[in-house]
């Protein structure tokens, strides 16, 4: 199950997770998997899409944003900082960032690029969180 779903179903009854085993999964998708993810696509892919194209657009500024409030959130969680609603709307949020990422992000980067460059960022462009 997707980490964003986990957390989105944070104490309730559909969840068969207790807290504990949410949070441990959480810190295990994270560290180093989740937040390297954000790294290589803000030191790795976006300096590529930027030799292609303009990339002061509304999608990539609210995907930069949304990593720093993902990196916020999970850091407070792992702090034993916030409460179930809390975690509810980050595992909400994460969701909504992955699925904007492989329908939105992506394919626009995608468009833009040169095969070769494609090519080279592939392993960058994947699915993460399960």
């Amino acid at each position: 199950m997707h980490i964003g779903l986990k957390l989105s179903r944070s104490g309730i009854e559909e969840s068969k997770l207790t807290l504990d085993e949410i949070i441990t999964d959480t810190k295990k998708f994270w560290q180093p998997g989740g937040q390297e993810h954000f790294r290589e696509e803000e030191e790795i892919v976006l300096p590529v899409y930027a030799k292609y194209t303009e990339i002061n657009k509304p999608e990539i500024v609210e995907m930069l944003l949304e990593h720093v409030r993902i990196r916020s959130g999970i850091k407070q969680l792992l702090d034993d900082e916030l409460e179930l609603t809390e975690m509810r709307e980050l595992g909400k949020l994460l969701q909504s960032h992955i699925r904007k990422e492989e329908q939105v992000i992506f394919p626009m980067i995608e468009a833009a690029l040169p095969e070769d460059e494609l090519e080279k960022l592939a392993p960058y462009l994947h699915e993460y969180g399960k």
